[in-house]
């Protein structure tokens, strides 16, 4: 039986009609690398999503899913998609606040009141991407075609370099 996190995930991605498999993992690898390492995948095939939180004005989320292999340019693309003056990268408290996910495990699937998602272009040219699960116990390969299906994501060209 999945946690109900892992559940919402796959009940999202099915309601989506995504081609997608769930990879249980041992959470003490839910890092990227670390998972990428001990489960023989590459950093290259990996996303992660990260919440951004603004500053000025106070209040405003962004979750932004960059490949693994890339940084997000917070400083200009995401501060303009947001329409703040300045930016930073979420607190492990406030990702888990505003995504009810755990660190490790943050996806754009299955949140129950998400903020805006932007979605790197990069991504989506990859034959299978590995996101978060929800949990640090699973991640999840899936179709990245997937991410232009889900309502209110953003793809952005250049939201990571």
């Amino acid at each position: 039986m999945r946690h109900p996190l892992e559940q919402r995930v796959v009940d999202h991605l099915d309601s989506l009609g995504a081609d997608f498999e769930p990879i249980d993992i041992d959470p003490t690898f839910a890092d990227t690398a670390a998972f990428c390492e001990r489960y023989g995948f590459t950093l290259d095939e990996s996303a992660n999503a990260i919440l951004i939180a603004s500053k000025r004005p106070d209040g405003l989320y962004g979750l932004c899913l960059a490949l693994a292999t890339t940084r997000l340019d917070v400083n200009h693309r995401v501060r303009a998609l947001l329409g703040a003056r300045k930016l930073s990268f979420a607190s492990a408290e406030v990702t888990v606040t505003v995504t009810g996910m755990e660190i490790g495990g943050v996806t754009p699937f299955g949140l129950v009141d998400p903020p805006p998602i932007y979605v790197d272009a990069a991504v989506l040219n990859l034959d299978r991407a590995i996101v978060g699960g929800g949990t640090r116990a699973m991640k999840v390969s899936l179709d990245p075609e997937v991410f232009g299906r889900i309502e209110g994501v953003e793809v952005v060209e250049g939201l990571a370099g």
